[in-house]
């Protein structure tokens, strides 16, 4: 029997992690959905095999990395793509198809070993949409693995590329993009926590959402925020 404790913020991980209870009910799983539950001493009286950290939104604390087996999920097919939003930099280079990463935490960013890797298509659908088939992915294969099987890290080889995190003004559409980069453009930034994609038109903040790629054109659902003038 394994001990895991799984620290995640969305809905549909929660989920996820409740049919992950009844899937294996012979394990001992945990939950924590507040960053101040992560502390030094609350893990230590759980002591878990392992921690997972799907879609976790906080710095996690050195005491904790340090001293249990920490396991984050990272959408890139690393050495490639470490650092800050990898859904976003894959599609602005035009990367369908990727693999998320399975890595050890340590004091770098996203540097870690690898434990295992699984594919990823992420040619269709919006940022909400990938996000959940990313939380399939993790609780119905991945973490499961470490469940039932002794899986050993093993070091990232090649030579790395980082990613830099996206900021919100970046958010705009560029001129010049072809109709299927005005797609991937707009879907990346449509889910929750993201910065919608917008465009000025006339001083006006146009935001672009729902959009959907039909023989070769964009189509979207457009809102006007009254009000907003840039």
């Amino acid at each position: 029997m394994s001990k895991i404790l799984i620290a995640t913020i969305k809905e549909w991980n929660i989920e996820n992690c409740r049919k992950l209870w009844e899937r294996f009910p012979d394990h001992e799983i945990k939950m924590i959905t507040d960053r101040r539950e992560l502390t030094y001493d609350l893990t230590e009286s759980y002591h878990p095999d392992f921690i997972f950290f799907p879609h976790w939104s906080w710095i996690i604390p050195e005491d904790i990395y340090s001293n249990f087996n920490c396991v984050v999920f990272h959408m890139t097919d690393l050495p490639f793509g470490r650092g800050g939003s990898p859904l976003q930099n894959l599609l602005v280079r035009g990367i369908y198809h990727t693999m998320i990463s399975a890595i050890k935490v340590d004091s770098g960013v996203d540097t870690g070993a690898v434990y295992l890797k699984e594919p990823l298509d992420i040619s269709a659908g919006s940022a909400g949409e990938i996000l959940k088939r990313v939380s399939d992915i993790v609780f119905e294969h991945m973490i499961p693995r470490f469940l039932t099987e002794r899986i050993k890290p093993v070091e990232q080889k090649g030579r790395p590329t980082v990613f830099k995190r996206r900021k919100p003004e970046q958010s705009e559409l560029p001129a010049g993009l072809s109709q299927r980069q005005i797609y991937d453009y707009i879907r990346m930034l449509d889910g929750e926590g993201y910065p919608t994609a917008y465009k000025i038109v006339k001083g006006e903040k146009i935001y672009f959402t729902k959009a959907r790629f039909e023989n070769g054109v964009t189509y979207a659902e457009a809102r006007f925020q009254e009000g907003e003038f840039v």
